[in-house]
């Protein structure tokens, strides 16, 4: 069979969400590129699958994408898997799709487990149209203006955010975005699945009122209530 990049999407938490499909890729792939060779080899493990893999990270995926398109164009199939999730969303993988569709070569898609799409049906807030907007800045500084620039987006925002600046973002979102109806989507999939419903304001108390938070987190805010 000639050669292929195969974009595979992993699980975000529940190992059973893999797709058969997703799971037949990998084991057909001659090399899989992932973000951390260690996160993806306990996935292999638990799957028991053996394959040769590589690291493709944001500190290197532009040298190593050549490397691997000229595998796929030798008749290699390289598969490509992000840590949770679907590869380039908000994860590494960009570069090397870009780089083997300008080649001509076989560019494979297998849906799957996505954060954003998960959280925006768990949210209860209207599902399109929306914006997905990558992570938040970590300095407050420069994440009030992040939420300055979507004062115009007048439908459904969605973006991923640490545990550890979750209560400071809200409160930056609040100020920037006025009190809008939110959602807290944490630990999805997994066993401490939790959805907070409510205004930035409720949904802030609520996690403000806590001594920390923990886990993966996604935050859907709604549009600006209409006037009255």
């Amino acid at each position: 069979m000639s050669g292929r990049l195969v974009i595979v999407s992993s699980p975000i938490g529940n190992l059973d969400d893999l797709s058969a499909r997703a799971r037949n890729a990998l084991e057909e792939a001659d090399i899989i590129a992932c973000e951390d060779t260690r996160h993806s080899g306990r996935l292999l493990s638990h799957l028991g699958i053996k394959k040769k893999l590589i690291s493709l990270h944001e500190h290197n995926e532009r040298e190593r994408s050549s490397h691997l398109v000229s595998l796929i164009e030798e008749g290699r199939v390289v598969a490509l898997l992000s840590d949770a999730g679907t590869p380039l969303i908000s994860d590494p993988g960009y570069p090397l799709v870009r780089e083997a569709a300008e080649k001509g070569l076989r560019v494979e898609p297998i849906p799957g487990p996505s954060a954003v799409i998960t959280a925006l049906v768990a949210s209860a807030l209207p599902p399109y149209p929306f914006t997905f907007v990558g992570f938040s800045p970590p300095q407050s500084k420069k994440r009030r203006r992040f939420y300055r620039q979507l004062q115009s987006y007048e439908h459904t925002l969605i973006l991923f955010e640490s545990p550890h600046r979750i209560v400071a973002s809200l409160v930056d979102a609040l100020n920037e975005l006025g009190d809008r109806p939110a959602a807290v989507c944490r630990e999805l999939t997994k066993m401490h699945e939790e959805v907070i419903r409510g205004s930035l304001t409720e949904v802030h108390e609520v996690l403000a009122a806590r001594p920390s938070v923990k886990g993966e987190i996604v935050l859907v805010i709604g549009r600006p209530p209409k006037e009255k």
